[in-house]
Parts: structure tokens; C-alpha cells; sequence
């Protein structure tokens, strides 16, 4: 069985939270001080080495002014 974290979808998802990110004009650095996590851990997601639970999109999704519905095809 293959691993979520590897599939196309959620590497789709992936680039979705970095577009975000940038589109909203922040730096990882930025969004690792808002949401009180280290910069790595921002790397970490955005390089899809680690998972995004939905609280955690929920606040990503809010910080960058995007609906849920943006980071899902």
C-alpha cells in the first residue's frame, strides 16, 4: 500500500501550501513565528517530509487568505 505522503495528490497539495505562501508574500520564516514552530518544520512540510494535520491546514489556510478547497483538486 502506498504511503498518502507520496502520492500525486498530496504532493498537488504540497504546492498548493508553498503557492499560498507566497502568493500571501511570507517567508517560512514568517509563518514558522505565527504559527510557533521551528522554520524546519515549515521545510519539512513544504518538502512533504512531514504530514499536515487539519487543524494545522486550517490555520495554514487562514494565515494565507485561501479557502480548504484551494489546496485540494
Amino acid at each position: 500500500m502506498v504511503k498518502s505522503i507520496h502520492t500525486k495528490e498530496y504532493a498537488y497539495f504540497v504546492e498548493r501550501l508553498v503557492k499560498a505562501r507566497l502568493e500571501a508574500g511570507l517567508t517560512q520564516v514568517e509563518v514558522a513565528k505565527k504559527l510557533k514552530r521551528p522554520q524546519s518544520h515549515i521545510s519539512n512540510v513544504e518538502t512533504g517530509q512531514q504530514r499536515v494535520d487539519i487543524v494545522e491546514l486550517k490555520r495554514f489556510a487562514r494565515m494565507y487568505r485561501k479557502s480548504l478547497d484551494y489546496f485540494v483538486r
